[in-house]
């Protein structure tokens, strides 16, 4: 099961890291382990979000997942995105940032650092929505109950989540992106069209794939009564196949949605990369292995069941998530270290892991009393 999840994880490593080695010697085999480890750190709760997706979705959109998205994720978003935020933002043509981005590593840096502030407020804002649809959506488990029950009231108002992010990007814009450090100036504007960006695309592919799956459940539903009318000896009413067609259809926008959030997650650790090395195929070749070895986890995580065998870990993740929005929106005026933000990742995850831990085993003890006392009772 492990070798099968994470075999190709291991041999992405292996070949890159001895690619870095024949390429860049010890100091480039250094700086793509450093960066993978990187990456792993700050979207650990990105697979745990990923998981609770993905296990929605047959075995075939999970290969797709990790074969065409990995390329997405590697060769799209850790290689070509920064050089098309450079071409925009320095109003070049491909070509020309791609010259830049080999030529001139310094210059290529300070173009990417200089669009953080658009990069952190759209990814932030993304984000930020994830969170706080989740906080106020009411569950069966409760990690944090204290809170989560009367957010959870609050959510019954179904554009709260909208006005809290759209509040928050409000006071972003007004007050820390008034004054962006290394010359920005004012990036208040930027970060303002920027995030409401973000909030549109969370909006309307998580909107799509929300509408496609519910479509399926109802498919769902109507497969059952078919089947119950068969059994009794009544006429099918129609067949299954367009539920199968419309399968296909929200595993798709699921897919892209789970590619979008992928797409959020990375912006810190791009932008963050720069901090160890400006070498754009270093950077692409580190945070690639590490992005290979959130996507095998995502996997073994839905095939382990995890998520319903440790009920807290979704919270932890959202937790995670929602601090990492913060985070980004926070560093279009102030730097934050990368090791921070991966820290509090892993402390929040790991928690709400030992919360679910220490459920389970009052539940074990409390089956356990049952069975005792039930066996007392028969004796008697």
């Amino acid at each position: 099961m492990l070798l099968r999840t994470f075999g190709w994880s291991f041999g992405v490593t292996a070949a890159g890291l001895a690619l870095a080695g024949y390429l860049w010697g010890a100091e480039g085999l250094a700086l793509v382990a450093i960066l993978s480890v990187l990456e792993i750190s700050l979207s650990f709760d990105n697979a745990v979000i990923n998981a609770g997706i993905l296990r929605k979705m047959n075995a075939f959109w999970q290969k797709i997942f990790l074969t065409i998205g990995i390329l997405i994720a590697v060769f799209g978003m850790r290689l070509v995105f920064p050089i098309i935020i450079v071409s925009i933002t320095a109003k070049l043509g491909p070509i020309e940032a791609i010259d830049l981005a080999i030529n001139n590593k310094e210059q290529y840096e300070h173009l990417v650092t200089s669009a953080h502030p658009a990069i952190a407020a759209f990814g932030g804002m993304f984000l930020l929505m994830i969170f706080l649809d989740f906080i106020f959506e009411e569950r069966e488990h409760k990690w944090l109950a204290w809170l989560e029950k009367p957010l959870s009231k609050l959510g019954k108002l179904d554009t709260l989540s909208v006005v809290v992010a759209l509040v928050a990007l409000l006071i972003t814009a007004t007050t820390l992106a008034t004054a962006v450090p290394h010359g920005g100036g004012d990036k208040s504007s930027t970060v303002l069209l920027s995030g409401i960006g973000g909030l549109i695309t969370y909006l309307v592919v998580g909107g799509i794939s929300s509408y496609f799956e519910d479509k399926l459940e109802d498919e769902a539903e109507e497969a059952d009564e078919e089947l119950e009318e068969m059994s009794s000896g009544g006429k099918p009413a129609g067949s299954g196949a367009s539920a199968v067609g419309l399968a296909g259809k929200a595993a798709f926008f699921l897919f892209l949605y789970l590619e979008v959030i992928d797409a959020s997650f990375s912006f810190d650790g791009v932008i963050g990369a720069f901090a160890i090395s400006n070498d754009i195929f270093i950077i692409a070749l580190g945070l690639g292995i590490g992005a290979m070895y959130i996507r095998s986890l995502t996997v073994f995580l839905v095939r382990k069941g995890t998520l319903d065998d440790y009920v807290y870990l979704e919270h932890g993740a959202h937790y995670a998530i929602g601090a990492l929005a913060v985070i980004l929106l926070v560093t279009i005026r102030f730097e934050i270290n990368e090791v921070i933000t991966g820290l509090i990742g892993v402390v929040l995850i790991g928690a709400s892991y030992w919360s679910s831990v220490v459920r389970n085993r009052r539940l074990g003890e409390s089956s356990e009393q049952r069975d005792d006392k039930a066996e007392v009772t028969s004796g008697v």
